[in-house]
């Protein structure tokens, strides 16, 4: 078992789990979700590019467990690729290792709508991830409200907001945040120049929006009902700064949070070695056993 590791344009997204064990044939051939208005609880079913919304960019990727019901439980992957790039498709291989290892859970691996200066990530994508929570809520997939979040990069940092920031009935029971931003009013992001470029595209008025940066700063979001949340980082990070983990797992454990952190050394951005990329799984699997059995 190890880590994979694909780049996008933007940000390398760091895949967390890849599969050893080769899956058989899925159970049952994709339907097309237009013609599909109940999905039978005693059948699996993988859904590809499923529209939770009406741009073409709101797709996702759904797996339902056969002899699901109203207690099962959902992953939520959330891509990577500085909140204007990336794809579902870098997260195809998480999506299988969680079908091998918790095969009554069900997964759902989004597409948001991409961050241009001019339309930028703050709050639509936020705005992405309720929708699709929205979607597969709907009697017709029989699962549970209760989600885990799984974030790289810009997915992680996704992923800490919307669970800290907006989840008001708590339905999100975990995180696994993979070197996510999470304060950028971090003057080690603001005062380098190396990263001016990503305020616009985050937020309107970019680091000049004060109020905008706190609000996107998941760091500064914590309350004590945010959900536990482990992560991972590496000191040698060009895109994401070291700092940053100390600045959320501080937070978190002065809201008296659950949290685990690890930081590589000599790690990059989500690039660790195959011993850093055992320990990651086994520290995964430990938390989600604890935290979503």
């Amino acid at each position: 078992m190890y880590l994979n590791l694909r780049s996008s344009k933007k940000l390398i997204t760091p895949v967390i789990f890849l599969m050893l064990i080769v899956l058989s044939a899925c159970k049952k051939n994709n339907p097309d979700p237009a013609d599909e208005t109940i999905y039978e609880t005693t059948q699996e079913y993988n859904l590809q590019n499923v529209p939770y919304g009406t741009d073409s960019q709101q797709k996702m990727d759904i797996y339902l467990p056969a002899n699901r019901n109203s207690q099962t439980k959902v992953f939520v992957l959330i891509h990577g690729g500085g909140w204007s790039g990336g794809d579902k498709a870098d997260f195809t291989y998480l999506m299988n290792s969680l079908k091998t290892y918790y095969p009554d859970h069900a997964v759902i691996n989004i597409n948001y709508r991409l961050a241009t200066q001019s339309s930028p990530a703050f709050p639509k994508q936020l705005d992405d991830i309720q929708a699709a929570l929205t979607e597969i809520s709907l009697p017709k997939y029989s699962v549970s409200s209760n989600y885990f979040l799984f974030g790289a990069s810009a997915g992680g940092h996704l992923s800490l907001l919307y669970s800290y920031g907006y989840d008001p009935n708590h339905c999100v029971k975990g995180i696994c945040n993979t070197v996510g931003p999470s304060d950028l009013t971090d003057p080690n992001y603001l005062d380098n120049p190396l990263y001016s470029s990503i305020y616009p595209v985050l937020i309107n008025g970019g680091a000049q929006n004060q109020a905008g940066v706190e609000m996107v700063s998941p760091a500064l979001r914590v309350t004590s009902d945010s959900p536990p949340t482990i992560s991972f980082y590496g000191d040698s990070d060009p895109l994401v700064p070291a700092t940053q983990m100390a600045l959320l797992h501080n937070a978190l454990n002065a809201k008296g949070v659950y949290n685990q952190a690890t930081m590589y050394q000599g790690a990059g951005h989500g690039n660790w070695n195959q011993t850093q990329s055992n320990d990651c799984i086994a520290k995964i699997l430990v938390f989600v056993n604890t935290y979503f059995p």
